[in-house]
């Protein structure tokens, strides 16, 4: 399921917590974005209509949560990117972070300990 920048932020809100009101995932946006409260309930419709958040009627409101799971999103994410950008593989894209020194000692370390466990599981 395809969602926007705009939209992943709302749904940012509703994976921490839900279920939550219109006003509720406005009150949450206000100190993180500038946007309006047409802005947000504009882009709940469009999750809505998109199947990746439920709603609930609650007297004369609507509570949202969401349908798409987080880990889901961020699997067809980082395979988008990967297709897009690295022709599916993630050896060019750990070089292209090495090649521009976007890689820190915990994060090579965190790829040692990765690549560790992907040869033991394999053996």
């Amino acid at each position: 399921m395809q969602i926007s920048e705009a939209e992943s932020v709302v749904m940012d809100v509703l994976w921490q917590r839900h279920p939550l009101g219109a006003d509720e995932v406005v009150g949450a946006l206000a100190s993180r974005q500038d946007w309006q409260e047409a802005t947000i309930k504009t882009l709940l419709n469009r999750l809505l209509n998109k199947g990746a958040i439920s709603a609930a009627k609650d007297g004369r409101r609507y509570l949202y949560s969401p349908l798409l799971e987080r880990e889901d999103w961020v699997q067809e994410e980082s395979r988008g990117l990967l297709d897009r950008l690295f022709d599916g593989r993630v050896a060019p894209l750990v070089a292209h972070f090495s090649k521009h020194r976007k890689l820190s000692r915990k994060d090579i370390a965190e790829l040692r300990k990765l690549i560790e466990e992907i040869d033991d599981g394999q053996s």
